[in-house]
């Protein structure tokens, strides 16, 4: 089958899925490209290095379906002639609102396609994301607050003294939660404070829809749920941890017409 792909414009980076047919084969992030890189791509599919042997390539330009929250960085697409920009009006769920963004909807479509519905989606991305749907594909509604990193620069950029401090990307145990040095009480603070609001929504889901689905996703999911899984392991054991969630619908669109 043709190979095709799906590029996800997040607000820090760009996400990418390859497909063959509705098969998805890969899933990689990459920095933002430039519009150069972009007219070479249209020309020279293997200069950008994608994780596909070139062999396996359709002819330049290779097809690529695009969801964006980043209006700078999807103008820069428009130049590309095998894009195909997708819209909210294309996800089949109900009761969306105009300002809803198109990457919190396809990762709630993604999450029913995969673990049917009702379904709470938690987004660990550059924002962190509660978004329910009910039986009928339906959106619930959600939350939103800053994610990990977000978090993190706020401190170091909007106070006078404290550090940009990186949690490990590995948490094989817990930081103390009562902190002895700065660098460790803002790991305590974010970390807790997140870890708090995922089991908070997670629970009061499970409150209203007792047999309904916990989807993870996002760059921060592995992190999140290591420490969740240490602090309330009955907990992570509902959750279904999918980094790729986002790409998981998107052949069904296209097969809906």
């Amino acid at each position: 089958m043709p190979i095709w792909l799906t590029l996800a414009i997040g607000n820090s980076r760009l996400h990418w899925a390859a497909f063959s047919g509705d098969d998805l084969l890969h899933h990689w992030d990459s920095d933002y490209w430039t519009a150069a890189a972009i007219a070479q791509f249209a020309v020279d599919p293997a200069f950008a290095g994608l994780p596909i042997s070139a062999e396996n390539l359709p002819p330049a330009p290779v097809p690529v379906a695009i969801a964006s929250v980043v209006p700078a960085q999807t103008q820069l697409w428009h130049q590309y002639p095998a894009q195909r920009l997708l819209t909210l009006a294309e996800v089949p769920l109900g009761n969306l609102y105009p300002t809803f963004g198109i990457d919190r909807a396809l990762t709630l479509w993604g999450a029913i396609c995969t673990l049917g519905a009702p379904v709470l989606v938690i987004d660990t991305g550059t924002a962190l994301t509660f978004t329910a749907a009910d039986r009928e594909n339906n959106l619930v509604g959600g939350a939103i607050l800053p994610g990990l990193r977000l978090q993190q620069q706020a401190l170091a950029q909007d106070t006078a003294a404290l550090p940009l401090v990186a949690l490990q990307p590995g948490l094989d145990r817990l930081p103390p939660r009562w902190a002895a040095d700065t660098p460790a009480a803002i790991r305590s603070g974010i970390l807790y404070t997140l870890l708090a609001s995922i089991q908070d929504f997670a629970q009061d889901w499970l409150s209203q829809e007792p047999t309904g689905a916990i989807a993870l996703t996002g760059g921060d999911s592995a992190l999140l749920y290591q420490a969740l899984a240490q602090q309330n392991p009955a907990l992570a054991a509902r959750i279904h941890r999918d980094p790729a969630l986002i790409f998981r619908g998107i052949p069904a669109l296209f097969s809906r017409g």
